[in-house]
């Protein structure tokens, strides 16, 4: 079910042929959709660009594109130069919105074939952006130079929190620079490390536009709706009976809407046979399998998961990995 916010284009968008479980008329703050959206489960959110009040200001998009999934949103802009010029769709992307259009049949292909940064990174002019994270070629948002990833628990105490340490540990072991954020929680001051900080949802963007001079970015998501700002995140689930079962009694659509996005087994028994079925059973694809780890001693799974994310390029123990899932498998 979608979500259509109209203003201008309400005529047009009235005559849209799709399943609506809710609309609004009329101009919002950016805050106001935000509230009204953050917590309400929708598919896509076709948004008339107009229903933003002062939308011309691309300030009140981004306000948008980190309160709220940028990737369900698709935006429906005026069909004149300004709005559908290469610097100004060049910004909308560096928020992590790759859904726009000005006419109904753009809106129905977006709904059926939503687009990945891939599909639009000819559109984007590098140059013409300044403050906003930038996605690079491989999807992954860049910050002056920075890579951000961000980590979301699925299950109850799924490990976001230590797995992020550990990732710092290992990648600062490699000679990169990492800075980690948490967001609305304060876990990280107990790692006493000074680049790993706790800042409030709405204050992420003005931290990261401070903090410029590391390599890697990791951002613990928690609860919040922050998702935009990363050009990656994954979503971490302990596969124990038990967190599945109350997860899925939380939302039995759980694996169909992680279809496309990373899915991390984390603090995971499973071995590859069972990994499989998992992925049968669940009609979704496991991204990267980790098990249980020794937070006071370096991991050698570790470095297959940042192999995989394209951080590190080095071989696991003595053996061939074996694949994506490497030794992580082996019994």
């Amino acid at each position: 079910m979608n979500v259509i916010i109209a203003n201008e284009a309400h005529e047009m968008l009235s005559n849209l042929d799709v399943d609506i479980i809710k609309s609004v008329d009329g101009v919002h703050t950016a805050e106001e959709i935000v509230s009204m959206f953050k917590n309400f489960f929708y598919a896509r959110m076709i948004l008339d660009i107009t229903a933003i009040q002062d939308y011309d200001d691309v300030t009140n998009i981004q306000k948008l594109s980190i309160g709220l999934d940028a990737d369900k949103i698709i935006l429906v802009l005026p069909n004149n130069e300004l709005y559908t010029s290469s610097a100004y769709l060049s910004k909308i992307i560096s928020m992590g919105i790759y859904n726009f259009t000005t006419n109904l049949e753009g809106i129905k292909y977006c709904l059926d074939h939503p687009n990945t940064y891939k599909d639009v990174a000819h559109i984007q002019q590098i140059g013409s952006i300044s403050q906003a994270p930038i996605p690079n070629a491989t999807g992954t948002k860049v910050l002056d130079g920075a890579r951000i990833f961000g980590f979301k628990n699925l299950t109850d105490h799924a490990g976001s929190t230590t797995l992020i340490y550990m990732i710092k540990k290992e990648l600062e072991a490699n000679g990169i620079s990492v800075l980690a954020i948490e967001v609305n929680h304060h876990e990280f001051g107990y790692f006493n490390d000074k680049n790993m900080i706790s800042v409030a949802s709405e204050n992420l963007m003005n931290m990261l536009a401070t903090k410029k001079n590391f390599d890697v970015i990791l951002v613990d998501l928690n609860d919040s709706s922050n998702d935009g700002v990363c050009g990656d995140v994954l979503y971490l689930l302990e596969p124990s009976i038990l967190k599945l079962n109350k997860l899925m009694r939380r939302n039995r659509r759980v694996f169909e809407e992680m279809k496309g996005r990373k899915l991390v087994l984390n603090k995971s028994l499973l071995t590859s046979r069972d990994v499989n079925d998992f992925e049968y059973e669940g009609k979704m694809r496991v991204f990267y399998n980790i098990p249980p780890l020794n937070d006071r001693e370096k991991n050698e799974p570790l470095t297959g998961f940042l192999n995989a994310l394209g951080l590190l390029n080095k071989k696991e123990g003595k053996e061939d990995s074996g694949g994506l899932f490497g030794s992580l498998f082996r019994r």
